[in-house]
């Protein structure tokens, strides 16, 4: 038996020596995929487990709640309900060696459920690169703390374009004549073709387009702030050597004229008060506090400066979780495709089983890249898992 049939569950020659007394088929022989229920199992978990965390953290850590997270939280939360609705019957499915044992009602709201939250996934994913274009080159209208209607439209958006996506199946679009009852797919060649392009070769080519021109405007800005940065750092040069030009030529002390004489000096009393009204003096000529004029603004500024920052890292995970998404997804869509068009073309089952496999895993890649790339969600996640670990300990120590 090969790997791939083991993972896949290809029917293996050796299975019919596996027949009980009496010609029935044993429990092993009956085309179980036992490798596929144990990884779907473990894929269910690290899902639910990871994007769990990534909701939670969000919505509890401070440092964590800006307006590109809460983005992320709707990507999290599209991935969980596909590892709940649309995960345990696949896997079941897989388990039983592909073949489908439910009614076709039960088919239908499975593959109107993975439509949506597919799309759901990749338009989020479009919806956030979006909103950090906006950031990037509009920034004064761009609301970093609080999400505004703007950023709600574009959220609420990316679910009813889903939903739309998918309507046509949960409207019997996949109730078609000569339909098979023991597979469970996509059966209109049509709307194969009308989801493909509207879920993915459509987002996509707009996503990566925003992302080109984001980092473009982000590079400019990076320029503009090094050259206004020189500009700064060359103007107190240039003031200071102008201070000491202008000291240089002020005439020294021996060449002031003398005190007044005596007789023309205040009064006792005028110079007693004089001297109470007069700040103190140390010895030195009264200078202006450029520290209590020029820097009243700066927490502000410093506050501005680390959402900045923090956006910027941000950015730098996004590609990354866009990268993996295309990874993961575009062999899925292409193979889709071909094998609806395509009459002639033969498409080994294990391959398409291989190419949705590899799909459903990006749902578990996201909570890794954000783990590996953010500091902030890493640390969380460290000191979540710290808690967890220290609760068990503690009861088991008291039982």
């Amino acid at each position: 038996m090969h790997v791939s049939d083991l993972f896949l569950g290809a029917p293996s020659p050796s299975m019919t020596d596996n027949a009980a007394p009496g010609g029935s088929p044993s429990p092993s022989a009956r085309g179980h995929n036992v490798a596929a229920l144990v990884l779907g199992v473990l894929l269910i978990a690290v899902i639910v487990g990871g994007n769990a965390l990534v909701c939670v953290s969000v919505l509890t850590e401070k440092a964590l709640k800006t307006t590109t997270n809460y983005f992320i939280v709707s990507l999290a939360v599209a991935d969980l309900l596909l590892a709940v609705l649309v995960l345990p019957l696949f896997v079941y499915s897989e388990f039983q060696d592909g073949v489908w044992t439910l009614s076709t009602g039960v088919c239908d709201g499975l593959m109107s459920m993975d439509v949506m939250l597919c799309t759901a996934s990749i338009f989020n994913l479009c919806a956030i690169s979006v909103d950090r274009f906006i950031a990037v080159l509009i920034p004064l209208n761009y609301n970093r703390k609080h999400v505004d209607l703007r950023q709600a439209v574009l959220l609420s958006a990316t679910w009813l374009l889903a939903l739309a996506v998918a309507s046509p199946v949960m409207l019997g679009v996949n109730q078609v004549a000569g339909r098979r009852p023991g597979e469970c797919k996509l059966e209109n060649a049509d709307y194969v073709l009308y989801s493909s392009v509207c879920s993915f070769f459509i987002p996509c080519p707009v996503m990566l387009l925003l992302y080109c021109g984001m980092f473009r405007g982000l590079r400019r800005w990076e320029e503009a702030r090094k050259a206004k940065l020189r500009n700064s750092i060359q103007a107190c040069r240039k003031l200071r050597q102008a201070n000491a030009e202008a000291a240089a030529s002020l005439p020294p002390l021996a060449g002031l004229p003398p005190l007044l004489p005596p007789v023309i000096e205040r009064e006792p009393a005028d110079q007693a008060a004089a001297a109470a009204a007069a700040p103190p003096s140390s010895g030195r000529a009264p200078t202006v506090s450029f520290a209590d004029v020029k820097f009243n603004p700066q927490p502000r500024r410093r506050s501005r400066a680390k959402i900045n920052t923090r956006e910027r890292k941000a950015m730098k995970v996004l590609p990354v979780v866009v990268g993996v998404f295309l990874l993961c997804w575009t062999p899925f869509f292409v193979l889709h495709i071909v094998r609806a068009r395509c009459q002639a073309c033969d498409i080994p089952p294990a391959v398409m089983s291989v190419a949705t496999w590899l799909g459903y895993v990006n749902s578990a890649l996201n909570p890794v890249i954000y783990t590996a790339f953010n500091a902030e969600f890493r640390r969380f996640f460290k000191n979540f898992l710290r808690r967890g670990c220290c609760c068990c300990s503690s009861r088991r120590g008291a039982a």
